[in-house]
C-alpha cells in the first residue's frame, strides 16, 4: 500500500515567501518548502496494482498550462479544534478543471469518489490544540496575503511518508501540461 495524492508543486521562489508567513503560532508544525503544494486529489492508502493504474489515467489528462495566484490566508477548524492553516488560492476555472480530471482518473482506477468539497490552499502548518486567539492574530496578520502570479506547467503524483519529523512527500511522476 502507498498513500497518495496529485498536486501542483510551490516552486521555490514562491515557497520562500509563504516561509516567511510560517510564524506566530506556539506549537505550529510548520511544512518544509518542498512540501509546499496545491492538492488537486487525495487519493488515501492504495495498493501498487491501483497506484500503477491511477499513474496511467493521470498520464492521460493533459491540458494547457495556466496561471495562478495565491490570496488570503485561513484555517480549518474552529476553536480547540483547528488543525491547520493555510494560504488561499485565488478562483480559477482551468484549476477546478484540473481537479475534476484528477477525481475522473480517480474513479476510472477503481477509487471511490471523494465527498469533500474542493477547496485549493496551500497548507502551511498543522496544529495541535492551539490557542485560537493566535491562530485569529495570524490570519488577521496574512488575510492580505497576495502572490505574484505563476505558471503551472504541470502537476505531480506525490507519495506520502510519514517519520517522526512529520510527513514527507516525494514526487512519483511529474506530468506536463500545455
Amino acid at each position: 500500500m502507498i498513500r497518495l495524492f496529485a498536486a501542483i508543486p510551490i516552486g521555490p521562489e514562491l515557497g520562500q515567501g509563504l516561509a516567511r508567513r510560517q510564524t506566530g503560532i506556539d506549537g505550529a508544525r510548520w511544512s518544509p518548502l518542498e512540501n509546499l503544494h496545491i492538492t488537486l486529489r487525495f487519493f488515501g492508502e492504495v495498493a501498487e496494482v491501483v497506484a500503477e493504474d491511477l499513474d496511467l489515467e493521470l498520464s492521460k489528462l493533459g491540458g494547457e498550462a495556466f496561471d495562478l495566484t495565491l490570496e488570503g490566508a485561513g484555517a480549518f477548524g474552529e476553536g480547540p479544534d483547528i488543525h491547520a492553516v493555510w494560504a488561499g488560492v485565488t478562483e480559477n476555472a482551468p484549476l477546478r478543471r484540473l481537479a475534476q480530471a484528477c477525481e475522473g482518473a480517480a474513479r476510472r482506477a477503481g477509487l471511490k469518489a471523494d465527498a469533500r468539497a474542493y477547496r485549493p490552499h496551500v497548507t502551511l502548518a498543522y496544529l495541535r490544540r492551539p490557542d485560537p486567539l493566535a491562530v485569529a492574530a495570524w490570519i488577521q496578520a496574512n488575510n492580505l496575503l497576495r502572490s505574484p502570479t505563476f505558471s503551472v506547467t504541470g502537476f505531480a503524483l506525490y507519495s506520502s511518508w510519514s517519520t517522526k519529523a512529520g510527513s514527507r512527500y516525494v514526487v512519483e511522476r511529474h506530468y506536463p501540461l500545455g
